[in-house]
């Protein structure tokens, strides 16, 4: 079941408010986490409303997953994001202007969905193991 039910094409930008109703994340919460998450960074027209790509819902559901579902600080949810691989550089590379964008082969805003987020969070399971094991043979190496 699609979270926006307003009529527009899943590509298209959606302001703050569409963002927070579709998601059911409030505004004000959504703007503390852009202060916190450096990947999170939302268009801004003048006036400084705000304009969230594919990409920045993606980014807000998996930010959103990983601190109000699994309990991750957000410090703790941002290395899970970083380490997955999902940072945001080929989506800031494109075209930054409002409007239509071409989106080009393995662009990050061309693989956003229900299917990609959960990539991110399974990539993120995966890290945490792969951390779990290096505090293990840390703790192994200390002790010797």
């Amino acid at each position: 079941m699609p979270e926006f039910d307003d009529g527009k094409d899943e590509g298209a930008l959606r302001t703050i408010g569409e963002v927070s109703e579709g998601l059911g994340i409030k505004p004000h919460v959504l703007r503390y986490w852009e202060q916190q998450f450096s990947l999170l960074e939302p268009l801004k027209r003048s006036g400084g409303r705000r304009y969230y790509r594919p990409a920045d819902v993606a980014m807000v559901k998996a930010i959103n997953t990983l601190v109000n579902e699994e309990g991750y600080t957000l410090k703790g949810a941002e290395a899970v994001i970083r380490s997955s691989g999902t940072d945001g550089l080929d989506r800031r590379q494109g075209d930054r202007r409002m409007g239509d964008r071409r989106a080009e082969p393995g662009d990050p805003a061309q693989d956003v969905g229900p299917s990609s987020e959960g990539a991110i969070v399974s990539a993120s399971a995966q890290h945490i193991t792969a951390l779990k094991n290096i505090r293990s043979r840390l703790a192994r190496a200390i002790e010797a």
